[in-house]
């Protein structure tokens, strides 16, 4: 496809219908976690999966870089004629959802990390919360911690480097081993038993992360409770596709993958945490 030359997104006037698709959008792959939520409890919706590849990841970047990526993604996805924006990614969500929610006219779902109903189930009140370096660094973030923790202590623990194993499809790698056990032992020597993955990347390797942590702490994501909010915006705006009963894997041109990035990694990863078949088109320029 090629590049599309953009306007600014407040000056466009478009009449949005159930038809369009629903946009996912993260730094890389991680928000496939959200993307295949999505794509099994809403089977009659177009997705279309925008994964900002050359950028990745946005976890080591500034808050400047980061809404500007996110403003120009953001644009060309409402070009393309998305009738909702999923910010799958939660470096993003507490860097750039707010002003982009002045910027576009169509619902704008972003992640939050389960504060809340991690202090809820913690029994030991005893939290541990895997995120990104900016995120860990992030006031508004920050704040969220603050307001739902309760009684709950929750310990914050940056990753730097993990969502990079992710990308390259290193996850059974001894070298993310090394780096889980170097983040994932502070925070067993709390005595956590409930642990947040705050970044769509970390689901993606949960299995690892078990093994590590045992089967005695609770893993938390984001994908339902996403899934929630995105159908709840698309019901009262009566722009939710109509429902069938049918299968979510290899829906032929039902899903769509675009990516700023070469094609390979995300066509590696794909049939491993989602579909084995499906159109991606990658080095799109926003």
């Amino acid at each position: 496809m090629p590049p599309r030359s953009l306007s600014p997104v407040h000056q466009q006037s478009t009449i949005f219908s159930a038809n369009k698709p629903i946009a996912i959008f993260d730094s890389g792959l991680g928000g496939i976690s959200i993307a295949r939520h999505v794509a099994k409890a809403l089977p009659n919706e177009k997705i279309l999966y925008f994964a900002d590849c050359k950028h990745v990841p946005y976890g080591d970047k500034g808050e400047t870089h980061i809404i500007d990526r996110v403003n120009s993604v953001a644009d060309y996805l409402v070009s393309f004629g998305a009738k909702a924006i999923v910010l799958a990614c939660n470096t993003a969500t507490v860097n750039a959802i707010e002003q982009l929610r002045t910027r576009v006219d169509i619902p704008i779902i972003g992640v939050e990390p389960a504060i809340k109903p991690a202090a809820q189930l913690s029994a030991s009140k005893s939290v541990g919360m895997m995120v990104t370096s900016a995120t860990s660094k992030n006031p508004r973030f920050l704040k969220l911690v603050e307001t739902h923790k309760g009684d709950a202590t929750v310990h914050i623990q940056a990753c730097p480097g993990l969502v990079e194993v992710i990308e390259k499809g290193e996850h059974d790698s001894a070298h993310c081993r090394d780096l889980l056990e170097t983040y994932l032992t502070p925070l067993l020597a709390k005595e956590i038993d409930t642990l947040v993955l705050g970044c769509t990347h970390y689901p993606l390797i949960s299995a690892q992360i078990i093994q590590i942590v045992g089967d005695n702490v609770t893993l938390l994501e984001t994908s339902e409770p996403v899934t929630k909010e995105l159908t709840r915006q698309l019901t009262s705006r009566n722009m939710l596709a109509g429902s069938s009963n049918g299968n979510t894997k290899n829906l032929g041109g039902q899903y769509q993958v675009l990516s700023t990035g070469e094609y390979q990694s995300i066509a590696n990863a794909l049939p491993k945490f989602w579909l084995e078949n499906v159109s991606i088109e990658a080095d799109i320029a926003t």
